[in-house]
C-alpha cells in the first residue's frame, strides 16, 4: 500500500512539473488552471479545456463548382473546421477548406446546430489562412495563444470535424513532437500555389490525430488557448500532424478585421458564352449570351427559378451577349439588391425573374 502510495504523489509532481502556462507563470502553481483543478479532483483536464473550447469551434461546409467533361460543371462539397475569435461573428478556418467555393455555410457545434452563411474578408492563401464573416452577435469564443511558448512534450488538443464523420467534431489529444517545421503539401487545387503545391512553414508537428476535415480547427494548449490552425496529416506516415503556429497567423487575421473585404454582389450561377457552334451542340434557341451551366446550391439564382439550361440574356436592363457581360454587371451591383434577369429555356420561351443578390462568398484570390 506505501509503494502505491509513494507511486501517485510522484505522478502528481512529474504533472504539476510538466505543465506549462504560456504567459510565463507557473501553470502548477495556480488552483485556476484546469491541471491543478483535475489535480484537485476537479474534472479531467482534457475534458475541461474540450468543454470550454467546443462552443466556439464550427464546422465549415462548401458548395464547389467542379470542371465535368464537355464543359459541364459538377457541384461538390467540401468539409472542414473552423474557429470562432469574436463574438461578432469572426472565423479563422484555412484556405484550401473555402478556397473555390460557390457558397460558404458555418454551422455550429451545438446538440442542435444554428447555420449561417459565411463569406471571405481576409485571409493569406499562400500560406494556407482564411478569415470569415458571418452575421451574428454574441457567440462563444476561444482565445488565442502563444505558440512561440510551446516547448517539446507539451500536451496538445486538436478539435475537428474529422473525415465529416457524422455525430459531431473529434478531439485527439497528444504532445508537440516537433517546432518550427517547414513542409509541402500537393495541393493541385490550388490557384495561388507554384507547382501545385503549398509550403508551409513555422508549423508545429504534433502526434494527435490530424484527418481531412480537421483542416482550418484549433489545436489547444492545456490552458484552452488556440497555438496552432490544424492544416494537414502525413499521407506516408502515422501519428505525424501539422499545425499553422498560431502567432504566424495573427497579423493577417487582424488586417482582415481591420481592413474586411468589400461583399460583392453573387447571383450563384456557373456560366457559359454562347456561340453560334455552341447553340447547335446544346440546342439553343438563340445565338448569344450566357447559358446557365449549374446554380449554387442555395444561392440566389436557384431560389429565383433559374435553372440549368436556361440562358442569361439581360440583368438588370443590360444586355448580355458573352458570361463575362453578367460578371461586369454584377460589379455594379450590391448585394441585397433586386435585380431583373432575362432569360431564353431550351424551348425558347422568354420569362424575366427576379433575383435578390447575395454576398459573394469567396473572391477569386485575396491577398
Amino acid at each position: 500500500m506505501r509503494k502505491i502510495l509513494v507511486g501517485v504523489v510522484a505522478l502528481a509532481f512529474v504533472a504539476t512539473a510538466c505543465s506549462v502556462d504560456l504567459t510565463g507563470h507557473s501553470a502548477g502553481s495556480t488552483d485556476a488552471s484546469p491541471i491543478a483543478g483535475a489535480l484537485n479532483g476537479a474534472a479531467e483536464p482534457i475534458a475541461t479545456v474540450v468543454r470550454t473550447a467546443l462552443p466556439a469551434v464550427v464546422n465549415v461546409t462548401t458548395d464547389v463548382f467542379q470542371a465535368g467533361p464537355f464543359g459541364n460543371v459538377q457541384q461538390g462539397k467540401g468539409v472542414g473546421t473552423g474557429f470562432i475569435v469574436r463574438q461578432d461573428g469572426i472565423i479563422v478556418t484555412n484556405c484550401h477548406v473555402v478556397e473555390g467555393g460557390s457558397k460558404i455555410t458555418v454551422s455550429t457545434s451545438a446538440q442542435t446546430p444554428k447555420q449561417y452563411d459565411a463569406r471571405v474578408i481576409g485571409g493569406d492563401c499562400e500560406h494556407d489562412l482564411a478569415v470569415l464573416k458571418i452575421d451574428a452577435s454574441g457567440l462563444p469564443t476561444v482565445p488565442l495563444g502563444d505558440s512561440g511558448a510551446l516547448v517539446l512534450g507539451q500536451r496538445v488538443i486538436a478539435i475537428g470535424y474529422a473525415l465529416a464523420l457524422e455525430g459531431g467534431p473529434t478531439v485527439t489529444a497528444g504532445i508537440v513532437s516537433s517546432l518550427d517545421r517547414t513542409i509541402t503539401v500537393q495541393d493541385p487545387s490550388c490557384r495561388v500555389c507554384k507547382n501545385g503545391a503549398r509550403v508551409y512553414s513555422n508549423v508545429i508537428q504534433t502526434d494527435a490525430a490530424i484527418n481531412h476535415g480537421n483542416s482550418g480547427g484549433p489545436l489547444l494548449n492545456m490552458a484552452g488557448q488556440v497555438v496552432g490552425i490544424n492544416s494537414a496529416g502525413a499521407d506516408t506516415a502515422e501519428n505525424i500532424g501539422f499545425a499553422i503556429a498560431i502567432d504566424s497567423a495573427k497579423d493577417t487575421i487582424q488586417q482582415a478585421i481591420a481592413n474586411p473585404l468589400a461583399p460583392a454582389a453573387y447571383l450563384g450561377v456557373s456560366s457559359q458564352s454562347v456561340t453560334p457552334a455552341l447553340a447547335v451542340q446544346l440546342g439553343l434557341a438563340v445565338q448569344s449570351g450566357a447559358v446557365v451551366i449549374a446554380t449554387t446550391a442555395g444561392g440566389p439564382a436557384q431560389h429565383a427559378g433559374i435553372r440549368s439550361g436556361d440562358v442569361i440574356v439581360a440583368v438588370d436592363g443590360t444586355t448580355v451577349t458573352t458570361a463575362d457581360d453578367v460578371g461586369t454587371v454584377l460589379a455594379g451591383l450590391h448585394p441585397g439588391q433586386s435585380v431583373s434577369v432575362d432569360l431564353v429555356s431550351a424551348s425558347g420561351a422568354r420569362r424575366s425573374v427576379d433575383v435578390t443578390l447575395g454576398a459573394r462568398p469567396l473572391p477569386t484570390r485575396f491577398p
